[in-house]
C-alpha cells in the first residue's frame, strides 16, 4: 500500500530558528565551521563521521566538563563497540545535576486524583536517603535491585539511587503474572526487592502483598524487601516473608541530611535490565550502561523530541516498557517529568488524555493502540477537554492508520506535532522519529533519528530506497546492549540481531526508506505476510480493517504449511455478534479489495472473542503463527506474559484443525 502522503504539519519560525536541533546547527557553526542547509544534510553529516557528531553532542550538553575521554569510538564493531573509551559517569549524577528551583522534578497522579508536586530538592534528598540504606543493606556496585511497582515516584527515586550506587535496576510491573515476573527477575538475581502493597487500575483494588510473598520464595537470592506504602496497611506490617528476608519500610528509612553519594563508574558501566516481551521464548534480559543511555537520551530527546526544560512530559506507560526509561531520561534535560498511575481508559476511553488535562503536560507519549481506541470511541478530545498545553504528542509501540493520524490533527488537538517513533527496547531509545525542522505526513515517521545509519536492504543487502526491505542499522549506537543476561560467548545477541547480516544489526521490522528520508513502518518482517511472492506487512491489512464499524481489534498471520501451502487467516474482535459471519467476512473482504488489493483478501475470517496482547499492548503475530504451525503453548509465550492467556490453546487448537482434518474453509468464518 501506497503510504498516505497528506500533510498534517509544518514547522513553524520557532521550530526552524529556535528548537533545540536548530540551536545545536548554530552552534556546529559557530564552534566547528559546520554549516548545514537542513535536516538531510545534518543527517548525513552525522551518519558518516560517527565521531565527529557523537563528540559535538558530548560537548553541546556539558560532558565535557564532567570528564574526559581517550576516544570517541574505540572499536567500531558490531557487537562490542566500545565508546568514549575511559570517560567515567554516573546516570543519576546526571539526571540530578539538572536541579532547578524553577519547576519541579516530578508531578504524579493516579485515576481521578489531584497532581502532586516533588521538587528537584526533594527528589535528591529521598535519592540520597534511599541510596544510603541500599548500602547498609549491602548492596554494592554490580549488584541488581529489582522493582516491583507501578508508576510511582518512588520507582523513579529506587531507580536514580540503585544508580547512584553503581548498582543495577530492574523492574517488572505489577500487572505481569508471577510466573512471567519469576522468569525475569530469577536471571537478574536481585538482592533487594522495592516493592508496593498494591495498586489500583481500571477503579479496582489491587492487593500485591500475597503476590510478593510467592516473588520472594522463588528468589532465593533477594536478603531484603524495601516496602512501600502505596494506600494498604502500614508497609511494614501484614508482609510474610520467607525466613532470612528483612522488611524496611520505604517510609521510614532515615534521613541522611546531605547530597547523594555518587558512583564514579566507567562509560560502559551496566545500568539496568530491560527485558524482552517473552512471547518468543525466554524473555532476553538486556544489559544497557550508564554513559551510551546518557549521551542517547540526551541526543533522542533533546535534539530529535525537542524536549524542553520547561516542559512537563507524560508517558502513558508502565514500570515494564521501556517507554518508561525513556520519560524518566527526561529528567537529564531539567525536565518535569509526569507519571500517571492507573489505566489510561478508565473512567473512558479518554482517562489518560485526562490526566494530561490534570497536570499540564506539553509532550505526551502513548502507544498507537491507544489513540486508535480513544478514535473509535467517538469521543471528542479537543471539544470536551483543555489540551491546550499540549505542544506535541509522541506515538509508539506499532504503525498507525492514516485515519487515526487525521483524528490526532484534527480532534485529539488540533495542530500539534505528531511524532511518531521507532525504536524499541533493543536500544532504549528511536531509531527512526520526529523532527522540529520536517513536515509530518500522514502514514510516515519524519526522518532516521541523528547519529543512527538506518537503511531498508532487501535479502541479499542491497540498500534500497522508496522499496520495502529489512530495517537495519550498519554502524554502531552508544546506547545498543552491553550484552545479554546469561549469554555465554553473546550467542544469544548475535542470534537475535546480526545472523541475518553478519556484523550489521537487522531490527526485525519492515521499512520504506524514502528519497525524502521519511519511513514507513509496515510490521515486524519475521511475520511477514507473503502472497504468491509479493510480501506485504501487517500493517496494510490494520489499516484497512481496524477503521471498519463494529471491529473493535484484528489480527492477521501468514503460516507456511508442511505440504507446500499458504494460510493467511484473519482473526477479527467485534463489537457484537448480530451481524451474520457471512456479511462480516463480505464486509471485510469488500474494504481489502477497494483499498488493497484482491492479493491481500485473507483465506479465513475468524471471529473470536478477544486477541491476546504482549502487557504492553503489541499484536502477537509471531507467536500465534508459530502456534498455526505447530508450535506448542509453553514455547511461545511465557506464563503471565500476556493478556487474555486463555486464547493462546485457542490458537494451538485452531493449528492443528488447519494442518490435520483440514476443517477449516477458506474464506469462511470460524468461531472458537
Amino acid at each position: 500500500m501506497t503510504p498516505d502522503t497528506e500533510l498534517l504539519w509544518t514547522p513553524g519560525r520557532r521550530e526552524l530558528e529556535d528548537s533545540n536541533v536548530a540551536l545545536f546547527m548554530a552552534w556546529l557553526e559557530e564552534t566547528r565551521g559546520l554549516r548545514f542547509a537542513d535536516y538531510a544534510e545534518l543527517w548525513r553529516w552525522s551518519s558518516t563521521d560517527l565521531p565527529g557528531f557523537w563528540s559535538a553532542v558530548w560537548e553541546y550538553y556539558g560532558l565535557d566538563a564532567v570528564t574526559g575521554y581517550d576516544e570517541v569510538l574505540g572499536d567500531a564493531t558490531m557487537p562490542g563497540a566500545r565508546w568514549f573509551t575511559g570517560a567515567r559517569l554516573n546516570f543519576a549524577e546526571r539526571c540530578l545535576a539538572q536541579a532547578t528551583d524553577a519547576r519541579p522534578a516530578l508531578v504524579s497522579v493516579t485515576e481521578g486524583g489531584e497532581p502532586v508536586e516533588m521538587s528537584w530538592a526533594e527528589l535528591r534528598r529521598q535519592v540520597a536517603d534511599v541510596s544510603a540504606a541500599l548500602r547498609r543493606m549491602g548492596v554494592r556496585p554490580g549488584d541488581c535491585v529489582a522493582g516491583y511497582l507501578t508508576n510511582l515516584p518512588q520507582a523513579v527515586v529506587a531507580l536514580l539511587a540503585t544508580a547512584a550506587i553503581g548498582a543495577v535496576w530492574t523492574a517488572c510491573s505489577p500487572d505481569f503474572g508471577t510466573p512471567s515476573v519469576l522468569a525475569r527477575l530469577r536471571q537478574a538475581r536481585p538482592v533487594v526487592l522495592v516493592a508496593a502493597d498494591g495498586y489500583r487500575y481500571g477503579g479496582k483494588e489491587h492487593d500485591r502483598r500475597p503476590t510478593v510473598t510467592e516473588l520472594l520464595d522463588g528468589l532465593p537470592t533477594v536478603r531484603h524487601l524495601l516496602a512501600v506504602d502505596n494506600g494498604y496497611p502500614p508497609a511494614a506490617d501484614g508482609w510474610s516473608v520467607r525466613s532470612g528476608v528483612a522488611v524496611h519500610a520505604w517510609s521510614a528509612l532515615p534521613s541522611t541530611g546531605r547530597a547523594p553519594d555518587f558512583a564514579d563508574v566507567p562509560f560502559d558501566h551496566p545500568l539496568w535490565i530491560l527485558w524482552s516481551s517473552g512471547t518468543t521464548g525466554v524473555p532476553k534480559g538486556i544489559v544497557q550502561g550508564h554513559g551510551g543511555i546518557v549521551v542517547e537520551l540526551l541526543k533522542a530527546l533533546g535534539l530529535g523530541a525537542d524536549l524542553r526544560p520547561e516542559d512537563r512530559y507524560l508517558f502513558v506507560t508502565s514500570t515494564s516498557w521501556m517507554v518508561w526509561n525513556f520519560l524518566v531520561g527526561g529528567l537529564l534535560h531539567g525536565t518535569t517529568i509526569v507519571l500517571y498511575d492507573g489505566s489510561p481508559t478508565f473512567p473512558d476511553a479518554a482517562g489518560a488524555l485526562r490526566a494530561a488535562e490534570r497536570t499540564g503536560a506539553t509532550m505526551v507519549g502513548v502507544g498507537a493502540a491507544y489513540l486508535a481506541a480513544v478514535e473509535k470511541s467517538g469521543l471528542h478530545p479537543a471539544a470536551d477537554l483543555d489540551l491546550g498545553a499540549v505542544r506535541s504528542v509522541l506515538q509508539t509501540g506499532s504503525a498507525m492508520a492514516s485515519s487515526t493520524w487525521r483524528w490526532v490533527h484534527d480532534r485529539l488537538t488540533p495542530g500539534v506535532w505528531l511524532q511518531s517513533i521507532c525504536g524499541g527496547t533493543d536500544v532504549c531509545s528511536v531509531l527512526a522519529g520526529g523532527t522540529p525542522l520536517l513536515p509530518v505526513r500522514a502514514g510516515r515517521i519524519q526522518c532516521p533519528a541523528l547519529g543512527v545509519v538506518l537503511a531498508a536492504w532487501d535479502e541479499t543487502g542491497r540498500h534500497l530506497t522508496g522499496e520495502q526491505g529489512e530495517l537495519v542499522v550498519t554502524a554502531p549506537l552508544p546506547s545498543m546492549p552491553l550484552r545479554f543476561v546469561d549469554d555465554p560467548g553473546d550467542a544469544r545477541y548475535r542470534a537475535s540481531y546480526f545472523a541475518t547480516y553478519p556484523g550489521v544489526w537487522r531490527h526485525g521490522d519492515w521499512v520504506t526508506v524514502g528519497a525524502d528520508l521519511s519511513v514507513v513502518v509496515s510490521g515486524r518482517s519475521d511475520s511477514t505476510l507473503n502472497r504468491m511472492g509479493v510480501r506485504m506487512g501487517s500493517a496494510d491489512i490494520y489499516a484497512v480493517v481496524d477503521q471498519l464499524p463494529g471491529i473493535s481489534d484484528s489480527l492477521v498471520v501468514g503460516v507456511e504449511q508442511a505440504d507446500g501451502g499458504y494460510f493467511m487467516p484473519l482473526f477479527v474482535v467485534t463489537d457484537d455478534g448480530e451481524e451474520t459471519d457471512d456479511d462480516l467476512r463480505d464486509r471485510i473482504t469488500a474494504a481489502i479489495k477497494r483499498q488493497l488489493s484482491p492479493r491481500h483478501v485473507p483465506d479465513a475470517v475468524v471471529r473470536v472473542p478477544v486477541l491476546p496482547r504482549t502487557l504492553t499492548g503489541k499484536r502477537l503475530e509471531v507467536p500465534v503463527k508459530r502456534l498455526l504451525q505447530g508450535a506448542n503453548v509453553a514455547d511461545v509465550a511465557g506464563p503471565g506474559a500476556v493478556t487474555d492467556g486463555q486464547m493462546l490453546d485457542w490458537f494451538a487448537e485452531f493449528g492443528a484443525r488447519a494442518n490435520g482434518s483440514g476443517n477449516v474453509k477458506r474464506n469462511a468464518t470460524d468461531r472458537p
